[in-house]
């Protein structure tokens, strides 16, 4: 039940930041250097399959290492890393495979994916230490 609720709590914070950034900060950054190939719909059942599975990995691979270490510094560093690797999986094989793909965008993807799993690991990590 415990790892249901650092899970939802993950969720919510990873929500926030994305949101935030897709929503608001960089929306115009994704649409001028990657219009020509969004979708006018978002499907939303693939994006949040995704979501799901990448908050799964977070609780994974960073959170819960840093609760049975009990260090916060375990929890950004995975975070980073976790968020680091799997952006660039995703960032590099587009620029390996897709005619035209902006490096710019590569740029600004791992950078973000790298800040956006350390937050959000680090503070779900910190909640959960209050809650559990």
């Amino acid at each position: 039940m415990q790892t249901l609720g650092i899970y939802a709590i993950t969720t919510v914070v990873f929500f926030a930041i994305d949101m935030l950034w897709l929503g608001f900060i960089a929306r115009n950054f994704y649409r001028k250097h990657l219009g020509y190939l969004m979708a006018e719909q978002v499907v939303w059942a693939a994006a949040l399959v995704f979501y799901f599975i990448y908050i799964g990995g977070i609780l994974y691979f960073a959170i819960l290492p840093a609760l049975k270490a009990g260090s916060l510094q375990t929890a950004l560093v995975n975070g980073a890393l976790l968020g680091f690797l799997c952006y660039a999986t995703y960032d590099l094989t587009n620029l390996a495979t897709v005619k035209n793909w902006p490096i710019l965008v590569t740029a600004v993807d791992l950078v973000w994916g790298t800040l956006l799993t350390a937050a959000t690991s680090g503070i779900a990590y910190m909640v959960a230490q209050k809650l559990w």
